[in-house]
């Protein structure tokens, strides 16, 4: 049924705006929205006061569906001799630029999905919250389908589908290997496992009852339509917003994308402990962009934070995160509502869910 998850969402385009932490806020998510999509908010980096006033900012400029995103991953145990080493393997590069390694902030810059988080998100009741790295306990998953929530999680293979079907999920984030951004694994740490996008999707919609929502390598109209040719309910879109005015995207960031250097991305730890796609740089590129000695998700991020901030100010991106799908072609600077609507241009009519004029 090609409105299945238009339907399941009460938004208009197949179209949903992936959450990216660090480049956006209410802004993006309030454009797509209104445009017609399903705008995203990512949490997982905000505070319980960012996140209130984020969902009234976007509460109070569209009735339009909205999707907030979190993290599942475990607390991370403090790691004093990890974090140690680590720092002195960096050692050369906090010398560089005349940095204390010993007063980099410490700790893990991202939280998974918490009880004082739900309180929050209960004022609002968002019509879909979605996850990265599983799904939060059934507890607190109940909670959210007791707003008439729905639950959406990303699956990197077959497995990962399964289990969050039979969790209870009411669509799955088909995540293939071009994408932006944190891997979203969760039951296997083994990267050869995780498929391309359009190897992975036929496959999940196979083994699966509910919709599918295909996310990598979704960049312009025509990558649209070919997985909602495959039979993906929706697609999810990340990288290709990255130049729109309504993101946070540094001007260190914005440049790399509309270089050369955005046609060579990899997998990397060395940002967070967990493999994220970004651009190669320096950093990437001298330490390996996955390494052993980088301490557990989250705690990498402390690291790497002071390192980044003095080679911004230069105009270098040697040591930023700078996230983006194996296809950047599809970035382009122009408002969010218009890109969005430029998704569908090739879509039949059938995939479009008419809604209701106002007034």
């Amino acid at each position: 049924m090609p409105c299945r998850l238009t339907r399941l969402f009460g938004i208009e385009f197949p179209i949903i705006q992936a959450p990216m932490a660090g480049v956006q806020g209410s802004a993006l998510a309030i454009a797509v929205s209104e445009a017609g999509g399903l705008g995203s908010l990512p949490c997982a980096m905000l505070s319980l006061e960012a996140l209130e006033a984020e969902l009234t900012a976007i509460r109070s400029q569209t009735a339009k569906p909205i999707n907030v995103n979190f993290f599942c991953h475990r607390e991370p145990v403090a790691q004093a001799a990890k974090q140690a080493a680590w720092l002195e393997q960096l050692a050369p590069y906090f010398a560089e630029f005349n940095l204390d390694p010993n007063a980099q902030p410490a700790g893990a810059q991202r939280t998974p999905y918490s009880k004082a988080q739900a309180e929050v998100l209960a004022k609002f009741k968002p019509e879909v919250v979605s996850f990265h790295f599983g799904l939060p306990d059934e507890e607190l998953l109940l909670e959210i389908k007791s707003w008439g929530s729905k639950v959406i999680s990303t699956a990197t293979t077959v497995e990962e589908a399964l289990w969050l079907e039979a969790r209870g999920a009411d669509a799955i984030i088909a995540q293939g290997l071009e994408a932006g951004g944190h891997r979203g694994h969760f039951l296997s740490e083994d990267l050869t496992e995780q498929l391309g996008t359009f190897s992975l999707l036929p496959q999940i919609i196979a083994a699966v009852e509910i919709p599918v929502i295909a996310a990598g390598g979704i960049v312009d109209a025509t990558t649209v339509r070919a997985a909602m040719t495959m039979g993906a309910s929706a697609v999810q879109v990340g990288t290709a917003y990255l130049l729109c005015p309504e993101c946070n995207t540094s001007a260190i960031h914005r440049e790399a994308l509309q270089s050369d250097a955005a046609q060579h991305t990899a997998l990397t730890n060395l940002f967070s402990g967990r493999p994220a796609r970004g651009i190669v740089n320096r950093f990437m590129a001298e330490m390996g962009p996955m390494n052993e000695a980088v301490p557990d998700f989250p705690l990498a991020s402390s690291a790497v934070a002071g390192l980044r901030t003095a080679a911004e100010r230069l105009g270098f991106w040697d040591f930023s995160p700078l996230w983006c799908g194996q296809n950047a072609s599809g970035c382009r600077a122009i408002p969010a509502a218009d890109l969005t609507r430029s998704f569908v241009l090739s879509l039949p009519s059938s995939c479009v869910e008419p809604q209701e004029k106002s007034g």
